[in-house]
């Protein structure tokens, strides 16, 4: 089997954005603060409009959410399937010079990541993911099926971010065992899962839709699981004007291998309380 032609779809419309990145980056770039402090760029705006026109083009009618446009408060009206962009996961990671940033976009049906890409500009890393087709990674030229990890490696190897480490996923992970862990940025994370070269990744802190579904999409599609810290289902499409949440998330569980969620999710009470 070979990608879908969504997926084929998205990967050039990422690698158009990742095109006007990295001539941002290899010129450098001002870093501007948004109001909740997280750091932006002209590469994140200009990556998204380039998202944002190819999105209209490709599919017409379906609502986009965009991270820099949500920032600035145009968030469309959504219903059962929308489009999920974030045009530089990992800004951090692109202003220190580290190449672990991405392109993510992802389409969403009733609460589900159900297409997906994410794209590492840096480094030419592609992954696509729909739940109708399996997840394939674009390596040597060519397209290659991604498949998780299953069973894990005992004890499991785990997934941290480099820039949220935070007690309670210290605190889980010995509970598991863990004695290897990978330290990588943005969501190639959930793509590492979806390789089969780690098994899990626990998340308590705050993340944005954006952040995570592309990652999701690639990650179910190869087999994995994305869940809430308790086990619960993961869904997107979440509005809370009130409490200036949108389209926030909770914490969550990402697995190859399901026995993990359920054994991690066991340890979460006692994790939660720190």
């Amino acid at each position: 089997m070979a990608p879908t032609r969504d997926m084929e779809c998205l990967r050039g419309m990422c690698e158009a954005a990742g095109r006007v990145i990295l001539d941002l980056y290899e010129a450098g770039v001002e870093v501007e603060r948004k109001s909740d402090e997280s750091p932006v760029t002209e590469a994140d705006r200009r990556a998204e409009a380039v998202l944002l026109e190819a999105l209209a083009t490709a599919y017409p009618g379906v609502p986009v959410v965009a991270e820099e446009a949500a920032a600035a408060g145009r968030i469309p009206e959504i219903g059962d399937r929308f489009f999920l962009v974030d045009p530089l996961d990992g800004t951090r990671e692109f202003v220190s010079g580290r190449g672990e940033f991405t392109v993510n976009v992802a389409l969403v049906e009733h609460g589900v990541p159900v297409l997906g890409a994410v794209y590492a500009p840096a480094t030419g890393g592609m992954f696509v993911g729909a739940t109708d087709a399996g997840a394939f990674e674009l390596a040597g030229g060519g397209w290659k099926r991604c498949q998780v990890r299953m069973p894990a490696h005992e004890p499991p190897v785990a997934l941290a971010s480099r820039s949220h480490a935070d007690a309670q996923t210290e605190e889980l992970l010995g509970a598991l065992g863990v004695r290897e862990r990978v330290s990588v940025g943005s969501s190639l994370k959930f793509c590492l899962l979806a390789r089969g070269e780690a098994d899990f990744y626990p998340r308590f802190g705050r993340t944005m839709e954006w952040d995570t579904a592309a990652g999701h999409a690639v990650l179910t599609a190869a087999g994995g699981v994305v869940t809430g810290i308790e086990g619960t289902p993961f869904r997107y499409g979440k509005r809370n004007q009130a409490h200036d949440t949108d389209f926030a998330n909770p914490g969550f569980l990402a697995a190859g291998d399901p026995a993990l969620i359920r054994g991690a999710s066991t340890q979460v009470e006692g994790v939660k309380a720190l």
